[in-house]
Formats: structure tokens, C-alpha cells, sequence
């Protein structure tokens, strides 16, 4: 190595010896676990699916580098918390991610710049992500090995700040500045993501809602003709345009309701009488269920309104929901409306983890094409998380813990003429756990 290697300065000596750090260790990574991602990305065909939205106009003779390439290498990298894309200008000489795209790591050719991702980032069109964004639930209904008999779908919308001149961008009081305010459904068995919607920085309207469902269950529809859907959300999802689509679709619904002043006036005795039972049974709270049937000016028909009123020393709250799923109102809110809840970390885990609100193009399409591609490694994390046995501390783990312990390991590469060793450290932590997750992988892999 030449002279002007750069080195790391300072370090303190150690038993009375000097420490020289260099840094040309030559092929090495410290990102080895991309290889597990690889194999699940295989398996689950993400980056292909978005390429084959993409009409190729580029001359053949003087392309590198294919879309589902690019695709491929953006994705794996945000998985592995790369999520901008001036990190490609380094990770793209990384052996590790060089074997992830299908590359040698010694002799194949360097993955795509930053400059070229950002161009494919501006490439697809409205109809081109339109048909993405399908594409994306047929790759939902794929994951399945057989089809289930009934599904959940939570729906719901998250606050995405914008920091200049995004298109689509709105100023949000509640969120305290401009934003954008995208939709995301999720599997709320599974947390398989479903559909996500990049959209203004508002709440979106009953009509809005009633689209957005209306793509993604007669999209689900045209692959399990017979499944049982049941939708869920809060206040703002609970419209005369949703709920009239939904029980025309042949779905089940339990959506939150906003209350108003008649649901206030039926409500009212029945807030009595449980403050009532609380004071004469001296008890610091307690909690009622009360089913009516109503129907707003704005409704085509009355429907089922389920109250959770609940006294404490303070006073009462009330709340409504509205379904049309059978049974009692306790079951109905607590066991099945209330666990809609857990549709929040996966949010989190959207956002925090994957870094999927870096939607800072200027064109709403850039931003919806980047969407896609951290639901991508939202999907390669879900999946490998899955990978791990049931009763195991990893089913339970955050993608950052996931990431760190399976993702962020240091391998040293070596390319010989008839296969690739990889040396991963001999004092690995969690070496039985790695061996087990790379051997279920490959056994859920069509």
C-alpha cells in the first residue's frame, strides 16, 4: 500500500505497544448479513416486481446497470440502515453488497451510484406506480403458502414532515408544519405490509378512503376470490363512502366513530347510570358496553353503534365504534377493535426503522417510488425476523436489534477461481442462531 493510506490517529498503546491503524484491510465488509437478505429477497421477488413496472427506454450498449439491479441494491441497503442514497457511492465497491446484486466481489463490476439511483428514483410515472402499487398486493397475496380464510386489514394514515418544496406537501396544524400524510395498510395477522398511498398532508376524505380500499380489495379479490375481509381504523375512516363500499364489497367492518351531538343525547343516560354504579359501588373505575342502532343524516341506512363509557372520579368518556360484525359489544371493542393498536408499532417499525419518511424529491412520483422501496426493506426485515424460531427473544426483537445482531457482521471476502470463501469472526455472538436463520430461510424459499 502506498504511503497516503488513510489511518486512524490517537490510539492509546496497549501493554506498552504502539497501535498502527490503517485502513486497507483490503475485501472486507461489515455488513455480511446482506447475504441472508439476499436469499429472502430471492424468495420473495420484490425488486423484480417493481422492475417489470418500468418500461426500459435506455440504450442496451451503454447500460451497466439493470432497474432490477438498482432496485435490488437500494433496497438491501436501507434494510441494513443505508437510507440515503450518497451512501452508494461506498457501499458500492462493498463485496458483500456486490455479492447481494449477483456481482463477484473482487472482479464484478461497482453497483450503481448515488447519481444513477436518483435518476431511477425519477423515472416511473403515475401509471407506472399505479401499477406498483398493485403489483404490490399480488406480492402480499403470494407470501401465503395457502390461502387464509379470513384476513384483517388495519388502515390508517401517519404524519410524514416535508422540509422544502415537495409536491403534494400541505401545511398540518396538528403536526405542526408542512407534510405529507400517507396511508398504510397493514395484515394484522401476519404485519405483511399491503398498500401504501403517498398523499397530501391532510386527513383524507371519506370518497379518498373509499378509493384507496376499493383498489386494494378488488385486487386482493381477483386472487382469493372467496377470503372473508374484515376492515379496521379509527374515527376519521368511519364514513357513510367507506361504509356503504365496504357492505356492497361483501366485507365486515369496525371502524371508530366521531361523536356528535344526538350520539351525545342517546349516550347520556347511559353515562348515568354507569357513574351511578361506580359511586354507590365506591370503586375508583368502571367500564360499560351499550349497543344502539343509528343512523346519521348523511347514511344510507342505520347501522350497528357499539358505546364504551367508562366512569372514573373525573367523570365519564364515551366512545363510539360502528360494525357490522355479529356479536356482543365488550368482545367487539375490546378483542377486536382495541388490538387495532398494535398497527402502530408497525408504523413505527415503517418509519423509525426502514427511515421511510426520507421523502425529500420535489416530485410526488420520486417520493412515491421511494415509499415502495422502504416497504421493500420492511418486507426483507419482516421476513427475516420471521425466520426465527416461535418461542425465541428474536420474534419479539425490533428491526434495529434484528439489524444489529444478524446484519451488521464483519466478514473478510476472498475470490478464487472456483468459489468465494467468506470468514465470519470466530467470536460471533450469535453464530447458532445465524446457521439456524440462513437454514429456515432456505426452507421457506420456493
Amino acid at each position: 500500500m502506498t504511503e497516503d493510506t488513510l489511518f486512524l490517529p490517537g490510539l492509546s498503546p496497549v501493554d506498552g505497544l504502539d497501535i498502527h491503524a490503517r485502513f486497507d484491510g483490503g475485501s472486507l465488509s461489515s455488513d455480511g448479513g446482506v447475504l441472508l437478505l439476499r436469499e429472502i429477497e430471492q424468495g420473495l421477488n420484490f425488486a423484480d416486481t417493481l422492475a417489470n413496472c418500468l418500461h426500459d427506454k435506455r440504450d442496451r450498449l451503454r447500460t451497466r446497470h439493470s432497474y432490477s439491479s438498482m432496485i435490488r441494491s437500494r433496497l438491501l441497503a436501507i434494510a441494513c440502515g443505508y437510507e440515503d442514497c450518497d451512501d452508494h457511492d461506498e457501499l458500492r465497491h462493498d463485496p458483500a453488497f456486490k455479492m447481494a446484486c449477483d456481482r463477484l466481489p473482487n472482479t464484478g463490476n461497482a453497483l450503481a451510484s448515488q447519481p444513477t439511483l436518483s435518476r431511477l428514483e425519477n423515472t416511473p410515472s403515475w401509471r407506472q406506480l399505479a401499477r406498483m402499487g398493485l403489483g404490490l398486493v399480488d406480492l402480499f397475496c403470494k407470501s401465503f403458502r395457502a390461502v387464509p380464510r379470513h384476513i384483517v386489514l388495519d388502515i390508517d394514515d401517519t404524519t410524514d414532515r416535508t422540509h422544502g418544496g415537495q409536491q403534494l406537501s400541505l401545511f398540518n396544524t396538528h403536526a405542526g408544519g408542512y407534510c405529507f400524510q400517507p396511508i398504510h395498510i397493514y395484515d394484522a395477522a401476519s404485519q405483511k405490509p399491503v398498500c401504501f398511498v403517498l398523499r397530501p398532508g391532510k386527513r383524507p376524505s371519506g370518497q379518498e378512503a373509499a378509493q384507496v380500499l376499493r383498489h386494494v380489495i378488488r385486487r386482493i379479490r381477483q386472487n382469493w376470490p372467496r377470503v372473508v375481509i374484515t376492515v379496521r381504523g379509527d374515527g376519521h375512516y368511519g364514513t357513510p363512502a367507506v361504509m356503504d363500499f365496504l357492505e356492497q364489497s361483501g366485507c365486515f367492518y369496525i371502524l371508530g366513530l366521531p361523536g356528535n351531538k344526538t350520539l351525545k343525547q342517546i349516550s347520556h343516560p347511559w353515562c348515568d347510570d354507569v357513574a351511578m354504579r361506580r359511586a354507590l359501588g365506591q370503586k375508583n373505575k368502571i367500564r360499560r358496553f351499550f349497543q344502539t342502532r343509528y343512523g346519521a343524516k348523511s347514511w344510507s341506512k342505520q347501522r350497528k353503534v357499539i358505546a364504551r363509557i367508562e366512569a372514573t372520579e373525573q367523570g365519564s368518556d364515551v366512545r363510539f365504534i360502528v360494525t357490522n360484525l355479529p356479536g356482543r359489544g365488550k368482545h367487539l371493542y375490546e378483542k377486536v377493535y382495541c388490538t387495532r393498536g398494535k398497527m402502530e408499532n408497525l408504523i413505527k417499525e415503517h418509519k423509525l426503522y426502514t427511515k421511510s419518511d426520507r421523502t425529500s424529491c420535489h416530485r410526488w412520483e420520486a417520493n412515491q417510488f421511494r415509499l415502495f422501496l422502504h416497504t421493500g426493506a420492511y418486507w426483507l426485515l419482516l421476513l427475516l425476523r420471521g425466520a426465527a424460531p416461535k418461542r425465541s427473544r428474536w420474534r419479539g426483537a425490533t428491526f434495529e436489534t434484528i439489524r444489529r445482531a444478524f446484519l451488521k457482521i464483519a466478514i473478510r471476502v476472498e475470490q478464487l477461481k472456483t468459489r468465494i470463501t467468506i470468514a465470519l469472526p470466530t467470536a460471533c455472538p450469535n453464530r447458532n442462531m445465524l446457521v439456524l436463520l440462513v437454514t429456515r430461510i432456505n426452507a421457506q424459499s420456493p
